[in-house]
């Protein structure tokens, strides 16, 4: 059943809070198998200007994916989870995320398609500070393969 074109638009509410520890962000680096020390330590990133040690661009998917997740979760979207692999990731930053950051997350959906039987939903996630301030968006494309 293809994807109702009627939910482009659609946003979910905020996430909840979720503040950045040095410590996820050292965890996150050493994930990736990035010594950078602007990622581990606070003087180093003070050196290049930063107010504390700042997380590797992709770090934003800890809360863009579970943020994403409400749109998959929702029934009235109606697609089949088993049936999906990710399609694309892009990740637009505003600023570094920092140390300290309390960020919240919100969802919408920016395009609906079907190409050659398969459903694909494109998602943005909008991660500010909680006072509103803009950090970093995120795109995310899933593909739900169609029947065999």
């Amino acid at each position: 059943m293809a994807l109702d074109a009627g939910l482009v638009g659609r946003s979910y509410p905020p996430s909840a809070v979720y503040e950045v520890g040095r410590e996820k962000i050292a965890e996150f680096a050493t994930a990736l198998g990035d010594p950078d020390p602007v990622y581990r330590d606070a003087a180093a990133a003070r050196a290049l200007g930063h107010p504390d040690v700042i997380a590797p661009p992709t770090f934003a998917i800890v809360l863009s994916l579970g943020a994403g997740n409400v749109v998959v979760e929702d029934p009235e979207v109606g697609i089949d989870y088993s049936r999906v692999v990710h399609g694309e990731q892009r990740f637009t930053h505003h600023r570094p995320i920092r140390a300290g950051d309390r960020l919240v997350a919100t969802a919408t959906i920016d395009a609906v398609r079907t190409v050659a039987g398969n459903d694909m939903l494109t998602t943005r996630v909008d991660l500010a500070t909680e006072d509103g301030e803009p950090v970093c968006t995120t795109h995310s494309m899933l593909v739900a393969r169609g029947a065999a």
